[in-house]
């Protein structure tokens, strides 16, 4: 598995990786998380075109020749330079491939791209109680931040997460140092 910038011909795929990563949410009674659409191709290609959509890519080698490969992603991250930190817009791993460390990859990935940026942190919001969201970001060095140390531009995040009905289960916002 490489980490890599998205490909356009890829973006079809992060959408189905996302479709399929909201379906476990259907088991915790949050069945408009699963039937929330994956973000349009356009927004996915503003972050590639920005530079800050990447793939977590397996090799495949072709059946046609050996010596050929194609990559098949696995999972996906799209981030904003928000305030002085990298902010995890979006980062969804195939069930299929979960448990293997992608999510993790993709944010260390992040991390470095990051640093060269001169940014400080990684944020996130994410749902509490979902054990694959703030517990597993917990477990990457993320901490909640509290209502005073939320940034002008988490705050504007966390409201248009409020217009679209995302706090109809406890959220919060997480800060990695760098």
């Amino acid at each position: 598995m490489r980490i890599r910038p998205a490909r356009r011909s890829e973006l079809p795929l992060l959408q189905d990786i996302e479709r399929a990563a909201g379906e476990p949410f259907r088991a915790l009674g949050m069945s408009a998380v699963a039937d929330d659409d994956p973000p349009p191709l356009g927004l996915l290609e503003s972050y590639r075109r920005a530079g800050r959509s990447w793939v977590a890519a397996e090799s495949l080698t072709s059946a046609a020749s050996a010596t050929s490969a194609a990559e098949q992603p696995l999972g996906y991250l799209i981030a904003d330079p928000v305030d002085d930190a990298a902010h995890i817009e979006q980062v969804s791993v195939a069930p299929t491939a979960a448990r293997r460390g992608i999510g993790r990859a993709l944010i260390d990935h992040l991390a470095h791209w990051a640093e060269a940026q001169d940014l400080r942190a990684l944020t996130l919001t994410t749902f509490t109680e979902v054990p694959w969201n703030a517990p597993y970001y917990s477990r990457l060095g993320f901490r909640t931040l509290t209502e005073n140390e939320l940034t002008d531009g988490l705050r504007a995040i966390r409201s248009l997460e409020t217009e679209h009905g995302l706090d109809r289960w406890p959220r919060v916002c997480m800060r990695r140092e760098l």
